[in-house]
């Protein structure tokens, strides 16, 4: 594909209502200091149905212009539309590079697109940066099963497209009245051309609702907790904070607890206020999903666990005498 100019693209997603969701305005970003570090501009691409909100959020969270894709054909994500749609719109404005969600939807369009446009494609990535000898992005995603960080280049081929993780990065605060330029593109996809159809939207596992992503306090509990039972005070704990209970992958493979639970690189990566890791090692896959919370609390009978080199308070002990004072004295202080 020919680059016609040096802009970075965030693909801001929508939900049925048109609204946009926190993925794509979170990369908004590093999407702004990219864009900066090669003298681009920061450019959302909002794609759906009824989509006037949405494109107020990216104006609002810090697009410097909005590309808008609206018709009812948009209104729930389908492989073929939505590629169409992006494909059309590559080829004619030709970006640099390309940020997408690395959620259900940019993890089945991203790659799709990028066959389509004969370049590569950089999964699930938790880190973004300008590579200063060649200026290309630097993509970094976990590798080896998550025991290391690789970096990586898309050299030769553009755009260079990446998916990234919901929750790596914090949303950038809203700034109201902000004059952005929107232009509307009428670009439609015949139902002849959708080869499949969403029958139904499941938002619940496991007979709840866990909304990991969204939640400002989290506590997870891993191997430490000895077994299902263990997991009793930890959402002690938790109702008393008024937090979301998370998991390591560990307890998660052990059957303690369901999947929709954990937090790392085969769960979610989260960014709450609070995070507090009981009985958990540290291992790098588990740091990866949730590294980016602004106060990490640790609590483990082993002084030299991992989870203390990323903690801001450390607790060591045996969390089954830890826990219940913690939260007695939560609750007495909230009374």
């Amino acid at each position: 594909m020919e680059v016609k100019n040096k802009d970075l693209w965030v693909f801001i997603e929508t939900d049925e209502e048109g609204k946009a969701r926190n993925v794509g305005l979170e990369l908004l970003a590093p999407g702004r200091k990219l864009a900066a570090a090669q003298d681009g501009e920061l450019v959302g691409v909002v794609i759906g149905s009824r989509v006037d909100e949405a494109v107020k959020s990216a104006a609002a969270h810090g697009a410097d212009r909005i590309i808008a894709v609206d018709g009812p054909e948009f209104r729930r994500y389908t492989t073929d539309a939505y590629t169409d749609a992006f494909y059309i719109l590559v080829e004619k404005y030709g970006p640099t590079a390309v940020l997408i969600g690395a959620t259900c939807v940019g993890r089945d369009m991203g790659p799709r697109l990028s066959c389509r446009l004969k370049t590569g494609l950089i999964a699930d990535c938790t880190a973004l940066d300008i590579d200063e000898a060649s200026g290309n992005v630097a993509w970094t995603r976990p590798a080896f099963g998550g025991n290391l960080m690789a970096t990586i280049l898309c050299s030769d081929h553009r755009p260079q497209i990446g998916t990234v993780r919901p929750g790596v990065f914090k949303k950038p605060e809203a700034e109201t009245g902000r004059s952005v330029e929107v232009i509307r593109e009428d670009i439609h996809v015949s139902a002849e051309r959708i080869r499949t159809e969403l029958l139904e939207d499941i938002k619940e596992a496991g007979g709840a609702l866990v909304d990991l992503e969204g939640a400002e306090i989290i506590v997870s509990g891993g191997r430490g907790l000895g077994g299902p039972e263990g997991f009793a005070p930890v959402r002690e704990l938790a109702d008393a904070l008024g937090a979301t209970v998370g998991a390591s992958r560990a307890a998660v493979d052990a059957g303690w607890i369901p999947h929709s639970h954990q937090v790392g690189q085969t769960g979610k990566t989260v960014a709450p206020k609070v995070y507090v890791a009981c009985g958990i090692s540290g291992a790098i896959q588990h740091l990866a999903g949730m590294s980016g919370s602004d106060v990490i609390i640790a609590i483990n009978k082993d002084p030299d666990a991992p989870i203390f080199s990323v903690a801001d308070y450390g607790v060591v002990g045996n969390l089954n005498e830890v826990l219940p004072i913690l939260t007695a004295e939560i609750k007495k202080r909230k009374a």
